[in-house]
């Protein structure tokens, strides 16, 4: 009698720290502990987060939230921070996302995730282009991608939350925005002022009970709030549900796949998307209501591209598709040639295993 009062205590004190997971194939998995504090940014020291992406100005936020949570399971799975990078704009599009609808079901993208996967960025770049247009990754993307075997919804509670959060990795979030949002720059946000002004979707990676507060991973890019992150109040009246077909919250699981594929990575880093170059010299972008394509870089005067590239042999330099330029000698450049107005440079980096990469920034030259 006294052994099963012993155990009962034990139990009863370890109440507010273990409970049950998420139904997981319609079962119950095993007890979690649930700590006080948790985040994917710090895992044991580790921090298996991959850095603030910017979405920008296309309505492709839900993508975003996918891959953050999928490139923080694919590093956790290898047990190495290696910053892998996937290509959100070919899971919006392949998913059946359109900008002019303003977004893409999140269920589509979940069952298009275990059925395809996604490749990394490198197959798609995204263009930052705030129009459809004609979308088609490169050939043998089907070999790189990352895929999943599960995903489910999680109860809007707070312990259902935590404990998914936990044992699956990141979660898929629906939040509506409200007005003050928009002008967060840092502290826990409750909604205070202004009228709700739309939907979004984002990754929760951890949540501080100290602070009564979920961290929370946002594609606004590096400028918004805390360095592109934000932490959300328990009460901050903002996780909405999905269409009314799902509570809003996903979370994803089983990844695999090709998680760090053989294949040359390259970044433009001259022109950048928004920026302004006046005879090689970058400038704050100036007028800003010209009837311009919104996120093009602007060009005046000559300029040399200049691009960063790893694993790779040669880069190739095109505008508006057609070869210009290969240069074979790191570091990668190339003197700009091209009529006045709107064209769209794209870089391609190649390897000794003849696979390939791109990059692409659209531009505006104006001399």
């Amino acid at each position: 009698m006294k052994k099963t009062i012993t155990i009962l205590w034990v139990v009863f004190l370890l109440l507010p720290i273990i409970s049950f997971s998420t139904v997981k194939n319609g079962a119950a998995s095993e007890l979690v502990y649930v700590p006080s504090s948790f985040s994917w940014r710090d895992i044991n020291g580790t921090d298996y987060t991959t850095p603030i992406k910017d979405q920008s100005p296309a309505p492709t936020c839900e993508t975003f939230a996918f891959c953050a949570a999928l490139e923080t399971e694919m590093q956790y799975k290898l047990k190495e921070r290696y910053l892998p990078d996937l290509s959100e704009n070919h899971l919006f599009f392949a998913a059946g996302g359109t900008i002019q609808r303003g977004g893409v079901n999140i269920v589509s993208v979940a069952n298009y995730l275990i059925n395809y996967g996604v490749p990394d960025e490198g197959c798609y770049p995204d263009p930052h282009r705030d129009f459809d247009y004609p979308f088609q990754s490169l050939p043998g993307w089907e070999n790189r991608t990352v895929k999943i075997t599960e995903w489910g919804w999680v109860d809007h509670n707070i312990t259902s939350l935590k404990q998914a959060l936990i044992q699956h990795g990141p979660l898929v979030t629906c939040i509506s925005v409200w007005e003050d949002f928009m002008w967060y720059f840092g502290g826990v946000y409750h909604h205070r002022w202004g009228p709700r002004v739309g939907g979004h979707v984002v990754a929760i990676v951890g949540y501080n009970d100290s602070q009564q507060c979920w961290i929370v991973k946002n594609s606004w890019g590096t400028k918004w709030g805390e360095d592109g992150w934000f932490r959300m109040s328990y009460n901050a009246d903002m996780i909405s549900e999905w269409n009314g077909k799902g509570t809003g919250v996903m979370y994803i699981d089983g990844v695999y796949g090709n998680l760090q594929p053989d294949v040359p990575k390259v970044h433009t880093q001259i022109p950048l998307y928004y920026h302004t170059y006046l005879f090689g010299r970058e400038i704050p972008t100036l007028f800003k209501k010209l009837p311009l394509q919104k996120a093009a870089a602007r060009i005046v005067g000559p300029l040399t591209v200049q691009v960063t590239a790893e694993n790779t042999n040669s880069v190739e330099f095109f505008i508006d598709d057609v070869s210009q330029f290969v240069d074979t000698e790191a570091p990668f450049s190339w003197v700009l040639h091209a009529t006045q107005g709107l064209h769209t440079l794209k870089v391609k980096a190649t390897n000794a295993h003849n696979n390939s990469s791109l990059d692409i920034v659209d531009f505006y030259l104006f001399s």
